[in-house]
């Protein structure tokens, strides 16, 4: 989302109302919101649900975007649906849209290096200057799968393009 921003020139405005810091981006005609849910990511369902009723969004019209420590740094994969596979927000926000059918993009993150490094403080830390290179690749890449879901291609379309 940062990346977007900065690359459009874009700023987040915090939407208390919605637990979310929210910007909005006119990309090629269409009106397209960026979202940063403001609650533990354990509970980002309670900003995506609200968000979409207020905007009137349909579930196809929705990219969500999480970790993924199975992945390798910086690798992509698109979803069309699926379900949580333990990850706790992509539980919350199929619980609060009664759904797991809906657009994820995954970014891999790895695994800890050292097996005593606890996940979470992992999983909230920064990366390394040797992971540099593969972070700005994914993020590079990810801001491409945004531009082109933001046009309308559809899922399947994206998916054969970036996966």
């Amino acid at each position: 989302m940062d990346a977007l921003a900065d690359k459009y020139d874009l700023t987040f405005t915090q939407d208390g109302a919605h637990h979310a810091f929210v910007a909005t981006w006119w990309y090629e005609g269409e009106k397209v919101l960026l979202v940063k849910p403001t609650t533990f990511m354990n509970d980002s369902g309670r900003a995506v649900r609200p968000l979409m009723d207020y905007y009137h969004l349909d579930l196809a019209d929705v990219l969500v975007v999480h970790d993924d420590m199975d992945m390798t740094l910086g690798k992509l994969r698109l979803k069309a649906k699926g379900y949580a596979g333990g990850h706790n927000g992509i539980r919350s926000i199929a619980s609060h849209l009664n759904t797991h059918e809906f657009n994820r993009l995954k970014f891999g993150i790895s695994h800890p290096k050292h097996s005593k490094q606890a996940v979470i403080d992992y999983v909230l830390g920064k990366f390394g200057p040797d992971e540099e290179d593969a972070l700005q690749m994914g993020v590079n890449k990810a801001v491409q799968v945004f531009e082109d879901f933001a046009t309308g291609d559809d899922m399947a379309t994206l998916m054969n393009r970036f996966n």
